[in-house]
């Protein structure tokens, strides 16, 4: 059993988290949300789940490294500013940064990362998500991931290689490149699919949310992996060992 801070309690996520702690027979150390102060929250822990606001996340980290316990953040809508901030904590700390705990998902961009590898660039790809009404960010940080694995797969940077918002007179569509679309409406948890369209036929790899729970379950299940590891940068694909 072990005992965890989850910083963003009251949110969504954070309620599921902590349903997702006691079905595992791990504890709530700690629920930690804006204005408190996380260093002080943090003792007799044994590792930090973090699912609050990037506007968070340096103090998060920090309070991590001072009390040198492992953290896994689940929080969306990071920027390149972030992730440097990551990479510094994961100098001191074991640091698990994802867009997505699904373990489904997971494997789901283990496939991608296949396909992109094995189809040649003449397979266009086309990554399209659908969330809730209530979602800000867009494309949600679990296309980020897929795209991401599709464009690491192919050897290029995604920044370059990315088209989202169509609208217009778009002209062609550039080889190579990878577009997003994202929907919002109802009360969906997370639906996604790439779509690899080559000549005359498609392949398409998808995952259906039906409950946040998924996330929660996965993001316990990678919290306890996550401690006792050494310092450094982890992704749900070392939990699968994928």
């Amino acid at each position: 059993m072990a005992q965890f801070a989850v910083i963003g309690h009251k949110g969504r996520m954070g309620a599921a988290i902590e349903q997702a702690l006691a079905d595992a027979g791990e504890t709530l150390g700690a629920g930690i949300d804006e204005g408190d102060d996380v260093g002080d929250a943090l003792g007799g822990c044994e590792g930090v789940i973090d699912f609050s606001a990037p506007a968070a996340l340096e103090a998060n980290l920090a309070a991590a490294r001072a009390a040198s316990l492992p953290i896994l953040v689940g929080t969306t809508g990071l920027e390149t500013s972030h992730h440097a901030l990551i990479d510094e904590a994961a100098r001191t700390i074991p640091v698990l940064q994802t867009g997505n705990t699904s373990l489904g998902v997971t494997l789901m961009a283990h496939l991608v990362r296949e396909a992109a590898q094995r189809l040649g660039p003449d397979w266009d790809i086309e990554v399209l998500e659908m969330h809730h009404r209530a979602k800000v960010d867009a494309p949600s940080g679990t296309a980020m991931l897929l795209g991401e694995a599709a464009a690491e797969a192919r050897g290029i940077a995604l920044g370059d290689h990315m088209e989202s918002g169509r609208h217009g007179q778009t002209g062609a569509r550039g080889e190579g490149t990878i577009g997003f679309a994202a929907l919002r409406g109802g009360t969906v948890a997370g639906d996604h699919s790439v779509i690899f369209a080559g000549s005359e036929e498609r392949l398409t790899i998808a995952h259906s949310a039906e409950n946040r729970m998924i996330f929660a379950r996965g993001a316990v299940r990678a919290g306890r992996w996550l401690i006792g590891k050494a310092p450094g940068r982890y992704t749900m694909g070392d939990v699968l060992a994928l």
